[in-house]
């Protein structure tokens, strides 16, 4: 059967260097760090004190404050980038069939918020289950695509995707095939994450996740570099518009790009390291290329999963060697992590905006916090260290690989009629 051809047509995103696509794109291009000191709770018996916490963010800027109540902060950011995302895109929401329009989106680890509050206060008490009514539907990582068909009557697929840092570039994934596949016509995707905590940042601390530099939290996430000790945690949303080909030109909307390519993969090898050869994402990467029906040498851009530890990036930058072979030094390589910190869930996501903004803009953001070589990478390969380069951009990768071994890949290009 022929595929029917997917685009995008509508970007949002609310991101630690900037609460809608062009502030982020703007930090990004910049080389804006997120991180800093966090604000959220003491911090001062954590072993890590610091975050890429959302700046100027008021959830009664975006909703009353009855219904800002009803809803954990990771659905919350769902609906404010979703609402950029629909509102980019156009869409007619008096005439479109709305049963022809879904919503698939991602998040690791939900409601944790909610989880902790409510079982804080339980452990607190006498005993007696005084749980708020809203605990369990705050709680679940499928409230936020819940919410948002709620909000536009979109009556189409909707579910959530959980892989944890893969999550969004899972729900990506399932949006691009239900609409190849004509189950849709429109699918708002995306995911978020709320996970700048007490028990997010101790949870990860306890799994040696996490960077430890307090002293200086702008420069702690440093993909690729020699003394990276774990990644920083962000917090955020991003969201898709993804529209069939026809249904897009017949409304005359705007293209972004092209939606051509996905893998996926597992490297079913250990709960949180990664194959230290690679092979999942030598796999992911290779079944993404396949899909799309391109060469690998058709490829200008990777952005990295790159989340500053030190057994993830190694075996990354090896796995990209044995996909491109003489080709990888072609490539520009980046990590967006080194200044947004890691979203988590909301990473595949927030991630492939930033792809489809190189494209539309012949810009690769950087890697930023880079200072020493790591003498066991191959530092020929151009990370875009440091500094934005422009070059041009047709086709995209956008790697993301979650604890448990999940790995996913998107590969977007620049639309051709």
């Amino acid at each position: 059967m022929t595929l029917r051809r997917v685009v995008v047509t509508g970007l949002g995103a609310l991101t630690p260097i900037g609460n809608d696509v062009m502030s982020y794109w703007d930090g990004l291009v910049s080389g804006k760090s997120g991180a800093d000191h966090i604000t959220y709770f003491d911090t001062s018996k954590f072993k890590t004190q610091f975050a890429c916490e959302l700046k100027g963010y008021d959830p009664l800027n975006h909703f009353e404050r009855k219904e800002a109540r009803k809803l954990d902060k990771f659905a919350q950011y769902a609906l404010v980038c979703s609402e950029e995302a629909i509102q980019d895109s156009k869409l007619d929401l008096d005439s479109i069939d709305k049963t022809r329009v879904g919503v698939i989106w991602g998040s690791g680890i939900g409601g944790l918020e909610t989880f902790q509050n409510e079982a804080t206060a339980y452990a607190q008490g006498d005993g007696t289950p005084r749980y708020n009514p809203f605990f369990i539907p705050k709680m679940i990582p499928d409230i936020a695509p819940g919410v948002i068909s709620i909000k536009y009557g979109f009556k189409g697929p909707n579910f959530a995707t959980v892989s944890a840092c893969a999550s969004s570039a899972n729900a990506l994934i399932d949006a691009l095939n239900y609409i190849r596949l004509g189950y849709s016509d429109v699918m708002v995707s995306g995911g978020s994450e709320a996970g700048i905590i007490k028990s997010g940042i101790g949870g990860f601390n306890a799994v040696q996740a996490l960077s430890k530099r307090n002293d200086d939290p702008k420069t702690a996430s440093r993909p690729f570099d020699r003394d990276r000790d774990g990644f920083v945690l962000g917090e955020g949303g991003g969201c898709i518009i993804l529209e069939e080909l026809e249904h897009a030109k017949s409304r005359g909307a705007k293209i972004y790009a092209e939606v051509c390519g996905a893998g996926l993969s597992a490297d079913a090898y250990h709960m949180t390291a990664p194959h230290p050869e690679g092979e999942g994402a030598i796999n992911v990467m290779l079944n993404c290329i396949k899909d799309s029906g391109l060469s690998y040498k058709d490829v200008d851009l990777i952005n990295m999963h790159g989340t500053s530890t030190s057994l993830g990036d190694k075996a990354e930058a090896k796995a990209v060697k044995a996909v491109f072979k003489d080709h990888a030094y072609n490539l520009n390589i980046n990590s967006t992590k080194s200044m947004t910190g890691h979203l988590l869930g909301a990473a595949g996501a927030v991630e492939a905006i930033s792809c489809v903004l190189a494209i539309n803009n012949d810009i690769v953001p950087p890697t930023i916090n880079h200072y020493n070589e790591d003498p066991e990478i191959d530092n020929k390969l151009n990370f875009t260290f440091n500094k934005a380069q422009k070059r041009k951009v047709s086709v995209a990768m956008s790697n993301t690989f979650g604890f448990g071994g999940h790995n996913a890949c998107v590969l977007l290009k620049e639309f051709i009629a």
